[in-house]
């Protein structure tokens, strides 16, 4: 049986991590959450003491972890985990990291001889825990494929980007359109209601015009229109305002080291800094529809 070490266990990360289990492998798991953990070895994981200790005899090491100063920290360094996995075990990170973060940690993990991919996600929390996430994969296509059985566990869609560093650059863009998008469906929404509109019939006209998204068919941001997502629940749990904010300055580093020209997705960053600024920052992301609506009044 394949050994996974899975270091992350968040909002994203532990329902991937069931996922496996239920899939049929081992896994070792660690975070620095005890309740996290604790929820793991309840679906059949083993504890780990420390992110060391988990790597132990691992056949695969995944990684799902909050930034790029978490990725380098974990990996690098002479007590980084590049210095303790077994030499023919294959990394896979699933954090949304800077590209260049991602090429730094897999060049140092190649020095060491070992396989690794950056492989970061689309699909959000419910993606997760319904396995049907989307992996952006960056690195060798040999090591994806020694990937692709886990990968399969947790996601539907399994995409090869590029080199190393690629899975990171494509996931950066498409959660840079996705700030955007929801940004300004939250923007049309607020506008049709403060011109006498039922927001549900504005967002079932939207989803069957030229208009349509991802987010006013499946995330709409406006209270009430839509059960099971985060509007409809205080905006809690998903994918929260400061992940996003990460993301859009992710895009904005990305832009500077290649002189691209990012306008509206330096917008959406704007918008979402001064969200998180006037205390929102856990808020699921859609909850941006309450800054615009407040500014219109």
């Amino acid at each position: 049986m394949t050994r996974v070490a899975f270091i992350g266990l968040g909002n994203m990360g532990a329902p991937m991590a069931l996922n496996l289990i239920k899939g049929g492998f081992s896994l070792k798991v660690f975070d620095l959450v005890a309740e996290s953990v604790a929820q793991l070895v309840a679906g059949g994981a083993s504890a780990a003491k420390s992110a060391s200790d988990a790597v132990i005899d691992a056949d695969v090491v995944i990684t799902m972890l909050p930034a790029s100063k978490h990725v380098e920290g974990v990996y690098l360094g002479a007590e980084g985990l590049l210095a303790k996995i077994p030499s023919k075990a294959l990394i896979i990170d699933c954090s949304t990291i800077a590209a260049d973060s991602a090429r730094k940690v897999a060049r140092a993990a190649s020095e060491r001889g070992l396989a690794m991919i950056d492989a970061p996600v689309s699909g959000g929390t419910g993606g997760a825990l319904a396995g049907t996430l989307t992996f952006i994969v960056g690195g060798e296509a040999t090591d994806l494929e020694r990937a692709r059985p886990l990968l399969e566990k947790m996601g539907k869609n399994i995409f090869h980007a590029g080199a190393a560093g690629a899975g990171q650059v494509a996931k950066i863009a498409n959660n840079m359109l996705l700030g955007i998008t929801m940004a300004g469906t939250a923007e049309a929404l607020a506008l049709g209601v403060a011109n006498g509109l039922d927001p549900k019939v504005l967002s079932e006209i939207i989803a069957k015009s030229s208009g349509r998204n991802w987010a006013i068919e499946l995330y709409n941001p406006w209270p009430g229109v839509m059960e099971n997502v985060p509007s409809s629940k205080g905006y809690a749990g998903g994918f929260g305002v400061d992940l996003m904010l990460k993301d859009l300055g992710l895009a904005a580093e990305a832009a500077v080291s290649t002189q691209s020209v990012i306008a509206l997705g330096e917008l959406a960053r704007n918008l979402f800094a001064m969200h998180s600024s006037q205390g929102s920052g856990k808020l699921d992301f859609s909850s941006i529809v309450n800054l615009i609506k407040r500014d219109s009044q």
